[in-house]
């Protein structure tokens, strides 16, 4: 009966972030996401008891089928909400609090630098816009929003906006060059 009153919670979760989402049968038919975190969740269970190889097929099947890629190592919480989820891909030591939502092109992944935790912790109640990208083992805080197509690489403060690309330096040769020099003698010319 637990597991009934979970899936209905979630449906409703669903029907409160999405104005567009009518009924109940038209969500569990139609949305990707449920589709896809029901795969992800036999994938994580399956992963967790080192059934690795059957993980990353289901896996790579959820990927094929849905456009969604999330590494069945990944760990995700209660009603999390994939809109429009076309191109999302969660990386393996991703951890996904309660109650998050993510929009289409959104990337929650590693930066190729670091070991063991290489991807973000995203906590409860967060938002995280379309095309951003979350990148490393960093904290997105309680309550936050990402803005759409942000790059994000340091841990937000709780239920704070976070908008923007991250870059500011740039390497020219073997010059390193900060962006305000960049941005200064473009406007010099």
């Amino acid at each position: 009966m637990n597991i009934i009153k979970g899936i209905i919670r979630y449906l409703d979760h669903i029907k409160e972030m999405d104005p567009a989402a009518r009924s109940y049968l038209e969500i569990v038919l139609l949305y990707p996401c449920v589709h896809i975190m029901w795969n992800h969740r036999i994938a994580n269970f399956l992963f967790r008891h080192n059934f690795i190889f059957i993980a990353s097929y289901l896996a790579l099947r959820g990927r094929r089928k849905w456009g969604i890629e999330i590494h069945p190592g990944a760990t995700i919480g209660r009603n999390f909400f994939i809109d429009h989820g076309m191109g999302v891909v969660i990386g393996e030591t991703t951890i996904i609090r309660d109650n998050v939502t993510i929009y289409q092109g959104v990337t929650l992944g590693g930066t190729g630098k670091e070991t063991g935790k290489r991807h973000p912790t995203i906590d409860d109640n967060v938002i995280i816009g379309a095309g951003a990208k979350v990148l490393g083992p960093i904290v997105i805080s309680k309550g936050s929003k990402i803005g759409a197509g942000a790059i994000v690489i340091k841990d937000t403060v709780e239920n704070s906006t976070t908008v923007g690309l991250a870059a500011h330096t740039i390497k020219i040769g073997n010059k390193t060059f900060s962006r305000q020099i960049i941005v200064k003698d473009a406007e010099n010319k």
